[in-house]
């Protein structure tokens, strides 16, 4: 079985062909990446093909993993809370995490 590891958004990711990952919000020239739309992951850290591994210092020049956009969208929300006693000091605020959802098509 092929596998390879991309990083992406600061994160490492382990995928195979037909995988579907959640990765940070991808944009291609400011403009966010609509659905269907291709992207090519260049920062590949390692390919193993069926006991042949391949390992970058740190990416391994000329590979690729190619993909095509499934969902944009935002994860749940998540709330944060500051509170200090005796001074009536209270802080609420609610966050969405936007992400891109993309189905892995092929390692090279």
């Amino acid at each position: 079985m092929k596998f390879a590891v991309i990083q992406t958004g600061g994160k490492q990711y382990i995928v195979k062909p037909g995988d579907v990952i959640k990765v940070e919000k991808l944009t291609q020239d400011g403009t966010l990446v609509p659905e269907g739309g291709k992207i090519k992951f260049d920062e590949v850290l390692l390919v193993d093909d069926e006991g042949t591994t391949k390992i970058g210092t740190p990416f391994i020049e000329g590979a690729s993993v190619s993909s095509v956009v499934v969902e944009n969208g935002r994860g749940r929300k998540v709330i944060t809370q500051k509170y200090k006693a005796k001074v009536r000091y209270r802080n609420k605020k609610g966050h969405r995490q936007p992400f891109t959802q993309v189905k892995i098509e092929d390692i090279k």
